[in-house]
């Protein structure tokens, strides 16, 4: 009896000392709490994992001081898939050939994304987000509820996602002779109107005809950003990307004031105005044109000058920049102008695909990037390095600064500060600075202009965003025909001798593309833009 009592005593102490055991081996790994996830790894783990990306804007590799850390916080390494060549054509043989990385980085309005989920390539977020993501949640908030498909599920994330009143489109005008030519608007805060800003062309044409030997240019524009230039002058006019009309949507172009539009920039034209080349100015010619400070004025977004502006302000000065103004069309509300969209769903789309076979530590990966440190980690850098916390704010370091400054692109390569741009939610985190240092912590003169003169004028572009047609079918070339009748006849009707002529190939454009089929297009885009409202109710 003594040794069976001594047997059970035994085996009862070898029980604890196991449970002992494994709840302190616990404890050494993972503070305790491991939790295994689906594929055997535990929840919140660091252990070593390789993850392919294919990111669409950048094929550089994940080895700067930003990766690293990164890399450190979460045990991830990102292997950057090079996309060379055209990325929608090596989107479309990745499908294809059902060669597909980890991760995909595409642009948000692109066909391809509905493409990928249709195909079953990327899985749905959904119970990831819900699991492994609560920082995601937090983040994204009701974005995630408008970026969910018709079925009603999450296959990607936002990039560049939250509204923000930035400033796209302006007329840019150079500052120094608008103090001599219209010195009440220099400074801006006061819009012209229609008729005052041709004024301000022809009295720039009457006083400077030339200008170091060469012959000036009143209002110039890029031929090859027919988007950005036609944008500008709809913005004057307060346009949208479709015309509206008893809940139907149509092409632009059906809004009567398109018309008025068309015959204001012709008008320009036949007056010797507007750059009689602008049709055909490659991007390099016309930023060479305005480098040369002989152009007054041009369209497209503020930032689109800024090559040319850098020689501006080194040859002749800060003033002789391209500084963005607001022209206001005639029987239009300043307030109410359209001056360019911003989607509040953001530029990007990034995915988990379905060859991932780690798509909890993905999750736990995207949720740590998309969180308030990982967005100052990705866009600040690291702290104590790149950044200090001083009185509670996020202070960068003067040399930081002035590394963007002196060669922005070197140095984002060199420290990785701003090079990933993952997840990137616009606007300030929780101490009021803002996620994007770089870009938005301090303005340059021309920015603030900018936002003086045109933040009053952006919309949130995302109930228009991407209703078109799906690629390969007969609507998708309807649109296609549409869209190319447009652009010829535009550029016709601007560039043409009498008011009577652009008229007439304005009807002749419009009886066009009837014929093309535009009506089966604005079909689908209605349909799409009542399905998008309701399924966002």
């Amino acid at each position: 009896m003594r040794i069976k009592k001594w047997l059970v005593l035994f085996l009862a102490v070898m029980v604890v000392g196991s449970v002992l055991s494994a709840c302190g081996s616990g404890n050494t790994k993972n503070g305790g709490n491991a939790a295994v996830n689906e594929t055997g790894s535990e929840k919140g783990s660091k252990e070593p994992l390789t993850l392919t990306f294919f990111d669409k804007n950048t094929g550089d590799k994940f080895s700067n001081e930003v990766a690293a850390e990164i890399t450190k916080r979460t045990g991830i390494t990102v292997e950057i898939q090079q996309p060379t060549g055209n990325p929608a054509e090596k989107l479309n043989l990745m499908l294809a050939s059902d060669d597909l990385p980890d991760i995909i980085l595409f642009e948000r309005s692109s066909d391809l994304v509905n493409k990928y989920i249709e195909s079953g390539a990327i899985i749905p977020l959904n119970d990831l987000i819900e699991s492994h993501g609560p920082d995601v949640s937090e983040m994204y908030g009701d974005v995630l509820n408008k970026t969910r498909y018709k079925d009603g599920k999450n296959y990607y994330l936002s990039n560049w996602y939250g509204f923000e009143s930035e400033p796209v489109f302006g007329f840019n005008i150079r500052k120094d002779i608008m103090k001599e030519l219209a010195p009440d608007k220099a400074e801006g805060g006061v819009p012209f109107t229609a008729s005052e800003f041709k004024k301000l062309l022809q009295d720039f044409k009457a006083k400077y005809p030339m200008m170091d030997g060469k012959e000036t240019i009143a209002l110039s524009m890029d031929g090859e950003n027919f988007g950005g230039s036609l944008g500008t002058f709809k913005g004057m006019f307060g346009m949208m990307p479709f015309f509206e009309d008893n809940g139907n949507l149509q092409f632009d172009v059906k809004d009567p004031k398109y018309r008025d539009m068309i015959l204001y920039m012709n008008d320009l034209y036949r007056s010797g105005l507007l750059d009689k080349e602008w049709a055909i100015n490659k991007k390099q010619v016309w930023e060479q044109k305005l480098a040369t400070g002989t152009v007054l004025s041009t369209t497209g977004a503020y930032w689109d000058a800024g090559g040319a502006n850098t020689i501006l302000k080194k040859d002749r000065g800060e003033e002789s920049q391209l500084f963005p103004y607001k022209v206001v069309a005639d029987g239009v509300d300043p307030a109410k102008t359209t001056y360019g969209g911003r989607s509040s769903l953001g530029w990007d789309a990034i995915t988990i695909t379905k060859k991932n076979k780690n798509p909890e530590r993905t999750m736990e990966f995207m949720n740590f990037l998309a969180s308030e440190e990982g967005q100052y980690l990705l866009m600040w850098g690291i702290e104590g390095k790149h950044w200090d916390m001083k009185d509670g704010k996020h202070t960068p370091r003067p040399e930081v600064l002035q590394g963007f400054k002196d060669d922005w692109n070197a140095y984002t390569k060199e420290t990785g500060i701003r090079k990933w741009t993952w997840f990137i939610k616009n606007g300030k985190g929780s101490d009021g600075m803002p996620y994007d240092l770089a870009g938005r912590y301090e303005r340059g003169a021309v920015d603030q202009m900018a936002l003086k003169n045109m933040s009053d004028s952006v919309y949130d572009s995302v109930l228009y965003d991407g209703l078109g047609p799906q690629g390969g079918t007969p609507e998708a070339l309807n649109e296609q025909k549409v869209n190319d009748i447009v652009k010829q006849a535009l550029t016709k009707a601007i560039m043409a001798k009498t008011a009577e002529e652009a008229s007439s190939i304005f009807d002749k454009m419009l009886s066009d593309m009837k014929a093309a089929g535009d009506e089966k297009v604005e079909a689908i885009y209605t349909s799409n833009y009542k399905n998008r409202v309701e399924l966002w109710k």
